[in-house]
């Protein structure tokens, strides 16, 4: 059979214009769009890597609890979604990859009645097809910015499951959290959380300028000491020069006139 159009047939002659790749399996070369979306594609790794990180909005809330729901066993209703956009817009983001679906989010909000001021992440999620690309990284240095920039928070809290071994060594070892403590029975299966910390550069740098400030009023305070004390020494010098040692005639004269004053009384 002849196909002008291309394609095959028992007897075929093929006519595609854009022949399957010689290296594959023969079984893979009877059709082009066989392994076009699969990973057998040539060109798989590139669209896999090709994630666009971005700020979500209200469409995306949909797609992010189903990518909850595969990842992840702590899952929330959509309003606890809603009221994180609604409340914190600029600390949710999304990865999207090339078909514009989305293969990861962070959710994340700002404990205002805290003191000192912080950030806390709800929720960090990748899809497996997607793990290994940096992404994770990547929405949590995004959302750790924005909560620097924008809320001037001085540090970022989460919690994480002490068997989720991965997730501890990204914490850790790549974005710098510090365990802090850990909480019993945090989970509702009742396996423990630590609960872990990461300073941010904000309160660093705050930090850094309160304790140059402190120097400072150090500095000033020991140069007014020592200022005060070389003001006092001159005097000093001066009450010891006007009292000068009593001799035995200053005391003879003293007594002296002791005797007349009484003798001047009686009389």
């Amino acid at each position: 059979f002849f196909f002008p159009q291309g394609g095959y047939g028992p007897t075929c002659r093929r006519t595609d214009p854009h022949p399957a790749p010689t290296h594959l399996p023969t079984h893979h070369r009877h059709r082009r769009h066989h392994y076009q979306n699969t990973s057998l594609c040539p060109f798989y790794g590139l669209k896999k890597a090709m994630v666009n990180i971005r700020k979500a909005t209200i469409h995306d809330l949909l797609e992010m609890q189903n990518c909850n729901l595969f990842c992840l066993p702590e899952n929330y209703q959509m309003k606890y979604y809603l009221y994180h956009i609604l409340s914190w817009p600029q600390l949710l983001y999304v990865a999207e990859d090339y078909d514009k679906k989305i293969v990861g989010y962070v959710l994340a909000k700002m404990e205002d009645n805290s003191k000192p001021l912080h950030g806390h992440i709800t929720s960090l999620a990748v899809l497996r097809s997607h793990r290994k690309l940096g992404l994770a990284t990547k929405l949590m240095r995004t959302a750790q910015k924005e909560m620097e920039t924008v809320f001037h928070a001085e540090y970022v809290s989460l919690h994480v499951r002490k068997s989720n071994t991965a997730a501890y060594h990204l914490y850790t070892k790549t974005l710098g959290y510090e365990q802090h403590d850990i909480e019993s029975k945090y989970y509702a299966d009742g396996e423990d959380a630590y609960y872990m910390k990461c300073y941010l550069s904000y309160s660093k740098e705050k930090g850094e300028k309160t304790s140059k400030k402190k120097d400072k009023s150090e500095e000033e305070a020991k140069k007014k000491t020592e200022e005060e004390k070389k003001e006092e020494e001159p005097k000093e010098k001066t009450k010891k020069s006007s009292q000068k040692a009593l001799t035995k005639e200053d005391i003879a004269a003293a007594i002296k006139k002791a005797e007349q004053l009484k003798a001047a009384q009686k009389k």
